[in-house]
């Protein structure tokens, strides 16, 4: 199962400089709308079969095009939803920066609660179950690999990357994923694997093939692997041959 993680394409909250978090009517700039249209050269050739959005205006203005030319309807996930900054919402990241909470976010983000809002430990299991539930949900929809699209916010990308790595909650401020960026996991039995991060190229599609179909349950087994195939969780020993 794989997930390309898309952040929303660039908002008039990002130009402005403002934490917009959960505020009403934040919308994608004319670099945005261009990022959104965009995606359909990037992505549109890719056997995507769903499309998973935050419920915030600007990440469902970045995948309409893109799931108009799919002919999918995208799928509203509320755990996906921008972080609940409390308090920080609307405000100028200028005058975040002098607020002693800053310095917690930036380097004890596992400790991190917004006031009057969510902690970033929070936000890290909502969407990483969110992910899970989706892949588990279109594996048995689909009877296979699927690879499928979730649209979302900076923070929340950061923390299921982090999540997928393997590394603590307080290094994902190590992750950048920029506006119109996509990042790719590939999840399988064993582990993830992550395969892009912060991708903004023309297209993207390596390492994107779909896993070969699963074996019957009596033929599934470590001991019966074909020779010179390697399980599809397991990490090849020197790097991919691709």
């Amino acid at each position: 199962m794989t997930v390309i993680l898309l952040r929303h394409g660039r908002s008039s909250s990002n130009t402005a400089g403002i934490l917009a978090g959960r505020s009403e009517g934040v919308d994608l700039d004319d670099k945005g709308r261009e990022q959104a249209a965009g995606l359909i050269d990037r992505l549109g050739d890719l056997s995507i079969r769903a499309v998973v959005t935050s419920p915030m205006l600007r990440c469902r203005r970045t995948v309409e095009p893109l799931a108009d030319a799919l002919c999918l309807e995208p799928v509203i996930e509320e755990r996906l939803s921008e972080v609940d900054y409390g308090e920080w919402t609307g405000r100028k990241i200028g005058d975040l920066v002098k607020e002693p909470m800053w310095r917690v976010v930036q380097a004890h983000p596992s400790a991190a609660v917004f006031p009057g809002g969510e902690g970033l430990a929070q936000v890290q299991a909502r969407a990483v179950a969110a992910v899970r539930d989706h892949d588990r949900r279109l594996g048995e929809e689909h009877g296979g690999d699927v690879l499928w699209l979730a649209c979302t916010h900076g923070d929340v990308i950061k923390a299921v990357i982090a999540d997928a790595l393997g590394t603590h909650l307080d290094s994902f401020q190590r992750i950048s994923p920029d506006p119109g960026s996509v990042s790719v996991i590939r999840y399988t039995p064993l582990r993830p694997f992550v395969l892009h991060v912060n991708h903004t190229g023309a297209r993207l599609s390596a390492g994107l093939r779909a896993a070969p179909p699963a074996k019957p349950a009596a033929e599934d087994d470590a001991q019966k692997q074909p020779d010179g195939e390697v399980p599809t969780g397991d990490a090849v020993v020197g790097g991919s041959p691709d």
